[in-house]
């Protein structure tokens, strides 16, 4: 056992080293540790729902109501009556035929890509798609080739020079995660018609913060029918937990009888699945929750940029602060943490060495003056760490 020794202490000395640490969540933006409250700036709690009064009540209820456990899968145990209501509301709220709830988002990637491609099948991937979508890549034991990052002249050669026996499938984050940036879907979704290949789009970072009323990529450019398979989560925005998968009716029951992860997993507990309810609910009632998520990601980034600090343009809520270092990120994240903001420091292997960075994320509930607050914080203390300021 002596290897397991030796990775830990590998880490700790390449500053890769990843402890959890108890925090008390006390309101959407804010957490307590050791009876210190601090602003939390890495939360995916984008529209703030997870402590908004209806998700709470209807959680309790549905727990008061049903049990606060489902007790096996779905397909042994029988589908519970709230499921019947949150898959067709989904599907609503996608404009879709049909929709398919996962447990997390990470086993909906695993189990539509892995049901969906096989060993004759090829499937192009985004070289910065998430860990979820390249396990299901690798699951599903199909060719993968790597497209370079939004790089849509590298994915048409890749499309026009691989061979292939079976069928191709692209897939890609809408948002991508660690930078915050959207796919080029118009191009990505041309690409597809012309090579006669299916397009998965992951909207786990874009449910409810991206396109009208939040419906995700393909909404927010207006071609929702040239994406057969849309994937989200209920976990972020939603302030709920799961994942799911939108499409014709045809899709989702091929995925029913396919998907591993959906076949053999417990299926969700009532609460979880009536808090998601009424998620979609506040934000149909509410639409305009998803501006006020754009504005205060703006407000923030157009306050990082004019301090000259190293943040990429943008829209969405995921605003990397670019470090470089492993180490230099970690400290400057600890400093931070000194003065009460919680930033996460992002390191390899999640990302590409020398390009550690913190990830900043902004939401609904976060106050004007606190942001604020918080970037003349992180201004200071880039300007002790030598980083590029105005």
């Amino acid at each position: 056992m002596q290897f397991l020794s030796e990775f830990l202490e590998q880490a700790i000395a390449c500053d890769l080293y990843r402890r959890t640490v108890t925090c008390d969540p006390v309101a959407p933006g804010h957490v307590r540790i050791n009876g210190q409250t601090y602003l939390l700036l890495a939360s995916n709690n984008y529209l703030g729902l997870t402590h908004h009064p209806e998700l709470q009540q209807a959680a309790v209820k549905a727990t008061l109501t049903y049990g606060t456990g489902s007790g096996g899968s779905r397909l042994t145990t029988g589908t519970h009556p709230l499921f019947d209501e949150l898959e067709p509301a989904l599907a609503r709220f996608k404009e879709t035929e049909a929709a398919l709830v996962f447990n997390t988002g990470y086993m909906a990637n695993l189990g539509v890509i892995s049901a969906l491609a096989g060993p004759d099948d090829v499937i192009f991937s985004d070289e910065l798609n998430h860990a979820s979508i390249i396990d299901g890549c690798r699951l599903s034991r199909a060719q993968t080739v790597i497209y370079r990052h939004a790089d849509m002249a590298d994915l048409h050669g890749l499309l026009q020079g691989t061979a292939c026996r079976g069928k191709r499938l692209i897939v890609t984050d809408g948002v991508f995660s660690m930078d915050g940036d959207i796919a080029p879907l118009p191009v990505i979704a041309g690409l597809a018609e012309k090579y006669h290949a299916l397009l998965i789009v992951d909207d786990a970072h874009a449910t409810g913060v991206l396109g009208p009323g939040g419906q995700g990529t393909a909404a927010h450019f207006g071609i929702k029918h040239k994406v057969q398979v849309q994937i989200g989560t209920l976990s972020k925005a939603l302030g709920a937990e799961g994942g799911f998968v939108a499409g014709s009716k045809e899709l989702i029951e091929y995925i029913k009888n396919k998907a591993r992860s959906f076949i053999f997993s417990t299926a969700l507990a009532p609460a979880t699945i009536a808090a998601a309810l009424a998620a979609l609910r506040q934000l149909s009632a509410g639409p305009d929750m998803v501006n006020k998520l754009s504005e205060n990601a703006n407000y923030v980034r157009s306050l990082l940029q004019a301090a000259g600090m190293p943040v990429p343009g943008g829209v969405t809520p995921i605003i990397p602060i670019m470090v470089g270092e492993a180490g230099a990120a970690v400290r400057l994240a600890d400093e931070l943490y000194k003065q009460g903001i919680i930033i996460t420091a992002i390191r390899p292997p999640t990302v590409p060495c020398g390009t550690s960075r913190l990830r900043l994320t902004v939401i609904t509930a976060h106050e004007r003056d606190e942001l604020r607050q918080a970037v003349e914080a992180i201004t200071a203390k880039a300007r002790q760490f030598g980083m590029v300021v105005g």
